[in-house]
């Protein structure tokens, strides 16, 4: 079997994330990095061991031969780009937030399923082990009917002017940097069929959502999930049911998870230590999908994405009241 060609959109940080997970896996590498910047991108080329750099998006697309393109640029490129690689017909794996919206989203998905090409959010947290451990869990019955779920995550990120975090040109905003890991951790664990959403947030002067606060409520179960970019948060997913509870600390990298009983005690502590970078399971399923000809991911399908993007339009309704 010939070796999978990725191809990245983006020369930041966690575009070399990405490169360093690629070089864990047999049967995969990076030929080219596109950036705005063409010197960005030569820098980013030296540095982690790819071939060819391009200072064009879709000069590096109509010249290179690419099985798979990683979108690790900012998020407020990411449905352009997307568009970008869509037209030509070149499978995409995007990082989250992979749309700002449900009418982005739709628009991409249809066109995606059009052109007959994969498309997939690169939501590295549902491959983790401790996740997967926790979702075992929580399938099994070990801890009961859930009657309530909290997750929290946040931290205190830079006001520097280019930094994206305040930018509402780059996507910024706790919705798109976190909160697309609440929801989907939350609605990975409990489903997606819940009965209603109730938002609430907090907006900074530049226009972007500073702290956000949901609440899903299920038949029997109510979710909480609160985000923050203007100060930490105690970071950890809690699940509570009428046998126990799951504790998952730090769940968008979790490396454990902890399972009680009803009176507190620790029943099981599930600990990954293989885990190095964990990139690699999402560049795995990436490079399986498109070898297999599949258009969408069995583990992050386009619903789940379309869900979140639905979520975030109900955060930015919430600018104006």
């Amino acid at each position: 079997m010939s070796e999978f060609r990725f191809a990245v959109m983006g020369a930041g940080d966690i575009s070399r994330k990405f490169c360093d997970a690629v070089r864990r896996l047999d049967g995969c590498s990076v030929v080219a990095v596109s950036s705005k910047s063409l010197d960005r991108a030569k820098a980013f080329a030296a540095r982690e061991g790819v071939p060819s750099a391009y200072g064009s998006y879709s000069e590096m697309l109509d010249k290179e031969r690419i099985d798979c393109v990683y979108i690790g640029a900012d998020t407020g490129s990411h449905f352009a780009l997307t568009m970008l690689c869509l037209e030509r017909r070149v499978p995409v794996l995007c990082e989250k937030a992979m749309f700002c919206s449900s009418a982005d989203a739709e628009k991409a998905m249809a066109f995606a399923k059009e052109q007959k090409t994969f498309m997939m959010e690169a939501m590295w947290s549902y491959f983790l082990p401790s996740i997967k451990k926790a979702k075992e869990w929580v399938d099994a019955g070990r801890i009961g009917r859930i009657y309530f779920s909290d997750i929290l995550l946040g931290f205190k990120a830079s006001t520097k002017e280019g930094n994206r975090y305040f930018n509402t040109k780059l996507g910024g905003g706790t919705a798109y940097d976190l909160s697309v890991y609440t929801f989907d951790l939350t609605t990975l664990m409990l489903g997606h069929d819940f009965l209603d959403c109730q938002v609430s947030a907090l907006w900074h002067e530049s226009g972007v959502d500073s702290v956000n606060h949901a609440v899903l409520r299920y038949p029997g179960t109510i979710s909480a999930m609160t985000t923050s970019i203007i100060g930490p948060l105690e970071e950890r997913l809690i699940l509570y049911g009428e046998e126990g509870k799951i504790i998952v600390p730090h769940s968008h990298y979790a490396s454990d998870a902890f399972l009680y009983d009803q009176k507190g005690n620790v029943v099981e502590h599930f600990h990954d230590s293989e885990t190095v970078n964990g990139f690699v399971y999402e560049v795995r399923e990436a490079a399986d999908c498109v070898t297999a000809g599949k258009l969408e991911s069995d583990v992050v399908p386009h619903s789940v994405t379309l869900d979140s993007a639905r979520f975030y339009d109900r955060i930015n309704a919430t600018k104006n009241i």
